[in-house]
């Protein structure tokens, strides 16, 4: 399907009402094959890569402040290939919690090298899980809960947060982000993520990445950022 949100713009998001189908993906149907013999050179040069389950989406719009769609359970391997066929049919949409420390840093991370993303900085993120879809509908908010608490140990859950989300569409799928503001200074968080990091046997991600201005980009950057820190540092 062609995308139906404009790309490289940031739109307000006041309701998403995307919601988890039952039925197989079209995109996986005839690809099976192709899907294996991918995801066996994918764990050929990443042997801890582990064959998961995400969503990808068959529907998806945007239309007065609501994001909407619908999408199905599939394999992580299926994904992989998805990221190197990227056919109309299929939309993927990745939800970014913007942590923002009281002395206005935001607070990314930098991927492990045993992960798919090794060396990739972004905001502690993952794709969208059939659990992240309470009756049938996704929690986007959920989702950033447990994946900045699997990363960096930081519980978000009852910080406080931006009531209303933002989407930036790209060529390599939709970023659904809302700012949340930690009640400590950058060091004071950038410490308590060293050290839950340095507790895992395995851990996610290689560390913290503090960003304290719009000119302040690190290395390994993914590009969907630029415009997301522009756009805090803005005074948005």
């Amino acid at each position: 399907m062609s995308h139906p949100l404009p790309l490289d713009v940031i739109l307000p998001v006041d309701h998403i009402d995307v919601r988890l189908d039952t039925s197989p993906h079209p995109f996986v149907q005839g690809r099976e094959k192709a899907i294996a013999e991918n995801w066996a050179l994918e764990v050929r040069e990443k042997p801890a890569v582990f064959n998961g389950t995400v969503v990808l989406l068959s529907e998806f719009g945007y239309a007065d402040g609501r994001l909407y769609g619908r999408c199905h359970a599939v394999s992580y391997s299926t994904f992989l290939y998805w990221r190197k066929d990227r056919v109309a049919t299929v939309a993927h949409a990745f939800a970014h919690p913007m942590l923002v420390s009281s002395d206005n840093a935001l607070i990314a991370i930098r991927m492990a090298a045993h992960t798919v993303n090794a060396g990739k900085v972004y905001f502690a993120a993952g794709s969208f899980e059939p659990e992240d879809f309470p009756d049938g509908k996704v929690d986007a908010h959920g989702n950033m809960v447990r994946e900045v608490r699997e990363e960096t140990g930081i519980d978000i859950s009852d910080v406080r947060r931006e009531e209303r989300y933002h989407a930036l569409a790209t060529e390599r799928g939709t970023v659904i982000f809302r700012r949340y503001f930690v009640e400590e200074d950058a060091e004071s968080i950038t410490s308590r993520i060293r050290d839950f990091v340095a507790a895992e046997s395995e851990p996610e991600i290689e560390g913290p990445v503090v960003i304290r201005n719009a000119r302040d980009l690190a290395e390994g950057l993914m590009e969907h950022m630029k415009p997301m820190i522009d756009w805090h540092f803005s005074g948005t």
